[in-house]
């Protein structure tokens, strides 16, 4: 299983109908037929500023695979960055003991931004240092 999580912190201009409608978004997402488990809400207590997070739970890399490139992911995205200031990737964690696990999920995102360089272009200004 590899879980995979998001923090985020919306743009000070997003409206609570914006906040609502972006996590709505996010649950759709979260339920894609590759997702085991997920959530998606407040976070609690982060000492870094994030208020909000999304967690999903994926059985394997075919599933991150399939999930990184889900219609319903890639539809969803486009409506979720603008009303966000910023994105922590991570920590993800899993209990699959492969060595290379971290560089071969790194290598399915490095993918995904090849194919959708615009994608990309958006999510990187809001990725935190």
């Amino acid at each position: 299983m590899i879980v995979h999580m998001l923090r985020f912190t919306f743009k000070e201009t997003a409206t609570e109908e914006d906040r609502e409608r972006v996590l709505a978004v996010m649950r759709r997402t979260a339920a894609v037929e590759s997702v085991s488990f997920s959530t998606v809400g407040q976070n609690l207590g982060d000492p870094e500023g994030f208020t909000h997070a999304s967690c999903v739970g994926i059985a394997d890399m075919a599933a991150l695979r399939r999930y990184m490139h889900d219609p319903v992911h890639l539809a969803g995205d486009p409506q979720i960055m603008p009303h966000l200031a910023r994105i922590a990737v991570g920590p993800d964690l899993s209990d699959d003991m492969t060595p290379t696990l971290a560089e071969d999920t790194l290598a399915l995102h490095e993918e995904k931004a090849a194919l959708y360089p615009e994608w990309a272009a958006e999510l990187g200004p809001l990725l935190a240092a």
